[in-house]
């Protein structure tokens, strides 16, 4: 289950559903439990660039942050596995130099940011080369063809 949130300012452009619908189809082709959470945030380049220089040692924006958190709750036994930051204007500049729809940007980096929080990472090449298979097999699986996805 995600918890999505859209910064009031994108709130117009950004569907729940879609996040929502690119979520649980990256838990279901991992087999993760119905009994996991997370967290999807769209905002903006500010906020990102804030929480890339705090966490990351990088003044800059960027398309999308993860945070890993694996906490279980004692009470209903669902883990959360952590939260994925999106910035809308970098999904918008990504999807233009692609060639694809804002919508399908956004939903590759629900798809990439989520795979960090299950332990997916692509510093090495084979790592890389795995992460990115996954990627494309469940945007496949929703429908989407992106021409080309060369980093975060």
């Amino acid at each position: 289950m995600a918890i999505v949130e859209i910064s009031g300012s994108f709130a117009t452009q950004v569907k729940p559903s879609l996040i929502n619908r690119t979520v649980n189809s990256t838990l279901a082709t991992l087999s993760i439990s119905d009994d996991t959470s997370l967290s999807i945030v769209i905002t903006d380049d500010q906020t990102i660039q804030e929480l890339n220089l705090k966490y990351r040692e990088t003044n800059k924006p960027t398309d999308v942050l993860s945070f890993p958190a694996g906490h279980v709750d004692p009470e209903s036994g669902t883990t959360y596995i952590g939260d994925v930051i999106i910035s809308y204007p970098q999904a918008v500049i990504q999807a233009k130099q692609r060639g694809h729809p804002v919508d399908h940007e956004l939903q590759l980096l629900v798809i990439h940011g989520t795979l960090h929080l299950l332990g997916h990472d692509h510093v090495e090449s084979a790592q890389k080369k795995r992460m990115w298979a996954v990627q494309e097999n469940i945007l496949n699986q929703l429908g989407i063809v992106i021409n080309s996805v060369d980093g975060e």
